[in-house]
């Protein structure tokens, strides 16, 4: 049946399961939440239920109609993604050539159309937003049996008209118990689940990717690296691995592997025997780290380095930005006007 194969998401189907027995769907919604939590199984499933043959309002999954909506080949299901290119926001062509002509005329043969838009603040961002005006007026005053489903991981960057014309439902990170039975599914090893949920921010495309050929446990592994240069406290290593960092394209997942494992500190530091680890294989480990920094230490290396994530985000210099957090990270009791950098071989 539609939406059967969603975990952990009873708010938003609930929400919609009910529009559908009442005959109150919506003409526009909005699904924000993190990418691989059920959104777009969510859009699908909800176009099955509006098209099936068999169980309309239900989706049977199993209809030629569903089978169809499943495998994007039904002609009153239209998805339109993000450009490769550029930037990627749509054009105005695309609307004004593409999608305000199907709008007017489908559905061509069942009893509802659907348009569905992933990665929507990519779509029609708040900087771009020519695209999204020339796409207002239909979604202001759509036709009857016409339904707009919008996908987001960061609403608030999506045109705040646009948002304000769709209900939102909010798709939440999935629990550790959901994540742990969709990577058992995808047959990864029990070894590798543990770091592999602690990294995926509860997403279950994110948790099997780093399960995937031990990627997780790498990622910890250079953490734990990252403070033992911290702890040793040399400056030209730390320079050096600064530099490592910031030429890698996984660089944001280190600093969020790297937080996680300083969180951790800091909670055993707290108390030894309290919170759930994010690496309860590094216990012995984390227990010392935390004996020597203590939990206000700890807590302030997590705001360094979410802050150095952040700043990088905005277009700092990438090595700069490191250099710092890990000059904070070894000395943080003092400024780096007080330390001695050796200049960087050319």
């Amino acid at each position: 049946m539609a939406f059967d194969e969603i975990a952990s998401q009873v708010p938003a189907l609930t929400t919609l399961k009910r529009a559908l027995t009442t005959g109150q769907v919506a003409h526009a919604y909005l699904f924000e939440g993190p990418s691989g939590v059920g959104k777009m199984i969510a859009a699908r499933s909800l176009a099955e239920a509006l098209l099936c043959d068999d169980a309309p309002g239900v989706g049977c999954g199993k209809c030629h109609a569903c089978e169809r909506v499943r495998n994007g080949k039904h002609p009153d299901v239209r998805i339109f993604a993000p450009r490769d290119e550029g930037n990627r926001n749509l054009q105005v062509d695309t609307v004004r050539n593409e999608i305000v002509p199907f709008t007017k005329f489908a559905p061509f043969e069942g009893r509802a159309a659907v348009l569905i838009f992933p990665e929507a603040d990519v779509s029609f961002p708040e900087m771009h937003p020519e695209a999204a005006n020339a796409l207002l007026k239909t979604l202001e005053e759509p036709r009857q049996r016409l339904t707009f489903i919008l996908l987001s991981e960061r609403p608030e960057r999506l045109l705040a008209t646009i948002r304000s014309r769709c209900q939102t439902l909010r798709f939440a990170p999935l629990p550790t118990d959901t994540l742990r039975a969709i990577l058992t599914r995808n047959s990864i090893p029990e070894a590798q689940q543990p770091a592999a949920i602690a990294l995926s921010q509860g997403r279950a495309d994110r948790a099997i990717e780093l399960a995937q050929e031990g990627r997780a446990q790498e990622l910890v592994e250079l953490a734990l690296r990252v403070d033992d240069a911290a702890h040793a406290g040399k400056i030209a290593g730390l320079l050096d691995l600064a530099e490592q960092l910031a030429s890698r394209d996984d660089r944001e997942l280190v600093l969020e592997t790297l937080a996680l494992f300083y969180r951790d500190v800091a909670a055993l530091a707290v108390d030894p025997g309290g919170m759930p680890l994010a690496f309860p294989e590094q216990r012995a480990l984390i227990l010392e780290r935390g004996q020597r920094l203590g939990p206000s230490a700890a807590a302030a290396s997590v705001r360094s380095i979410f802050n150095t994530a952040d700043t990088i985000e905005r277009n700092a210099n990438p090595e700069t930005a490191l250099d710092a957090m890990l000059l904070g990270l070894a000395y943080p009791d003092l400024t780096h006007t007080a330390l001695v950098v050796p200049k960087r071989k050319r």
